[in-house]
């Protein structure tokens, strides 16, 4: 790990161009550009406060506006699906670094979480203003939202080195991670609050990382609670990511001398 770390160091002005083109090539050739990566996600949080608010009238959660407790479950499923989505196909989207260029190839899954997390603390700005224009004054609470991103990034990365190593000998796997988002959008308690289903359940839908880590935006925006008055949830989270994070590193060094043959 600390030799990993160096190396994003000393790479870290060709990872930086990297990112930057990766922005680019996803708006290139659109006439307004990279726009499109914050207009997209602001279109889907209107249609859905309107059809959850206008259309069927939901109110307040906690006394708190519906379109704040929305926004705070929505910003942070955007950053983790469009995150994994692009990081599975690193490794194919640059298979000229992993054919002909002495490069460290585990760092590639970095540029689309680095260029993903470039617009959510776009986003982050974007939400902290929401509160301020309803008039809920900044608090040290709020700092905690960083702490919940980077506990998202350590478990992005290893699930990033699972998928990107497998989808080059797997090309499915890409459908297969789309096809889960999906599920996972709705299975998450991100437009329903966990306290809608019987506690006896809870335990079934906390087993999913997201929910530790959208309920802490929320803890750290509106129900202002540290992250260690969770601790049992802290612990899961934490277990669960360090073996992701484990086995990710494994699959990617098995995987990795077999890349340029099947590429």
């Amino acid at each position: 790990m600390y030799s990993y770390f160096i190396s994003i160091t000393e790479n870290r002005r060709l990872l930086w161009s990297l990112i930057k083109n990766d922005i680019k090539q996803k708006y290139v050739g659109n006439f307004l550009g990279i726009l499109w990566a914050f207009i997209q996600p602001l279109a889907t949080i209107l249609i859905f406060w309107f059809v959850f608010q206008v259309g069927f009238k939901s109110r307040p959660v906690d006394n708190f506006p519906f379109i704040l407790w929305l926004i705070t479950g929505i910003l942070p499923w955007f950053f983790f699906a469009d995150a994994l989505t692009n990081a599975t196909n690193a490794i194919i989207a640059n298979s000229y670094l992993v054919k002909k260029i002495v490069f460290r190839v585990s760092l590639l899954p970095i540029i689309p979480i680095f260029s993903s997390l470039i617009v959510h603390l776009f986003f982050i700005l974007f939400m902290f203003g929401m509160f301020l224009y309803y008039g809920y004054m900044p608090n040290i609470y709020w700092l905690q939202v960083f702490y919940y991103l980077f506990a998202m990034i350590v478990l992005l990365l290893g699930l990033s080195w699972i998928t990107s190593s497998v989808v080059v000998f797997f090309r499915d796997m890409g459908q297969i991670i789309a096809m889960l988002i999906q599920f996972g959008f709705w299975l998450t308690p991100i437009f329903w609050s966990i306290h809608m289903i019987p506690e006896k359940y809870h335990w079934i839908i906390k087993l999913n990382p997201m929910v530790y880590l959208i309920e802490g935006y929320r803890d750290s925006m509106i129900y202002h609670q540290w992250f260690w008055q969770k601790g049992e949830m802290t612990l899961y989270y934490w277990s669960v990511t360090i073996i992701v994070f484990l086995l990710g590193m494994k699959t990617f060094k098995r995987l990795r001398p077999h890349f340029s043959d099947v590429l």
